[in-house]
């Protein structure tokens, strides 16, 4: 080999080492980086006074083809360029470090009679101490589960993790919510349920809970105490034993209570809420949520919001519109109601509940 092949080579070699060195510096085990390109380079001819003389430009666009194609690099496609030839991106991701796997094999074959370890096989980022030192203490708990007593998700996981809201959705720990889905127990296992909120209802005068058949839920407090008067002066559509304050989405996590206080049998749901996109989500949410019950939109309430439409105002702030809640909503209506519907969403317009008042419900009796 020449002494100048021979240079190339070695040339190769410390701008493709050095850039090795400078991604492992920046890869995190756990999350994407971003970097710029032109910032990686210029990092790199600071180290090399013979950065020009090698060809050193070359030499790191093949580097970064390289790590590219490895999957280590993830160009980020928005028309933006080095500026030099041949090109490449601006702006890379930095995928997450792969480690080494730091578990020992024979100890997860040990507990592999309870867990499924395919998932850590395949993300060995995920290998660590703290997530092995959980699998170990749900793996105690299991071995005596038969003997120990239902309790709350928050007691568990106080119990399992040293924290009550480790297993819980929320910011606070977004590792713990996908923790069980990880080793493959379900909450059943762990011997916890995730107890129903308490809501704030309304039982009908002279109604025993053996008598509950028809609920109405409605979402706003003041529609709450409106919807109250009406029943007692039988005047309420539906004309439901009960009445219960769904508080916007709180209802989504609380709807569970109701089968703790009331005895099991089929009732028929009927929820009513604003006619805007947060509202038709909450309801389609809890008829997916719920398929077993009998839950649906009540009509005759929504259809009389419908003829207050003068009363309309915008659409609130930050509200998610999803277009396939919207029409699995839209389809309960005749076509001539599915119009107007159509119309306030076009509009960025909606309905709130509180145009139906005491005063307002007296047009239509």
């Amino acid at each position: 080999m020449t002494l100048r092949r021979f240079k190339k080579v070695n040339s190769i070699d410390i701008i493709e080492t050095r850039v090795r060195g400078f991604i492992g510096d920046i890869q995190h085990p756990k999350q994407k980086k971003k970097i710029n390109i032109n910032d990686l380079e210029l990092q790199l001819r600071k180290l090399l006074d013979d950065y020009y003389e090698m060809d050193g430009y070359t030499l790191f666009y093949h580097a970064i083809e390289i790590l590219q194609a490895e999957g280590q690099l993830i160009p980020i496609q928005n028309n933006q360029y080095n500026g030099k030839t041949p090109a490449l991106a601006l702006y890379y991701w930095v995928n997450i470090k792969v480690q080494e796997n730091k578990w020992d094999r024979l100890e997860m074959m040990k507990l592999g009679d309870q867990f499924d370890f395919s998932f850590y096989e395949r993300h060995p980022e995920w290998q660590t101490k703290e997530e092995w030192v959980r699998i170990q203490n749900v793996y105690t708990f299991l071995q005596s589960s038969e003997e120990r007593e239902i309790v709350s998700v928050e007691e568990r996981s106080l119990e399992l993790f040293g924290h009550e809201k480790f297993l819980l959705d929320g910011d606070s720990f977004p590792d713990g919510k996908g923790f069980l889905a990880r080793i493959g127990v379900s909450e059943e296992k762990l011997k916890m349920v995730n107890y129903g909120e308490p809501f704030v209802f309304w039982m009908k005068q002279g109604k025993e809970i053996k008598d509950i058949q028809r609920v109405l839920i409605v979402e706003n407090l003041s529609f709450f105490h409106t919807s109250i008067k009406l029943l007692e002066a039988g005047q309420l559509d539906y004309e439901p034993e009960l009445i219960i304050y769904g508080e916007g989405t709180k209802i989504e996590g609380s709807f569970s209570f109701f089968f703790r206080m009331f005895p099991p049998k089929s009732y028929l749901f009927y929820y009513a809420g604003d006619l805007d996109a947060a509202g038709y989500g909450i309801i389609i949410r809890l008829i997916e949520k719920y398929p077993d019950c009998c839950i649906q939109p009540a009509l005759k309430i929504y259809r009389k919001m419908l003829e207050c439409r003068e009363q309309r105002n915008d659409q609130k702030q930050g509200q998610t519109q999803n277009i396939q809640y919207r029409d699995l909503f839209f389809q309960w209506f005749m076509e001539e109601e599915q119009e107007l519907l159509r119309q306030l969403w076009q509009e960025n317009k909606r309905i709130p509940q509180e145009v139906l008042t005491i005063e307002t419900w007296r047009k239509w009796m």
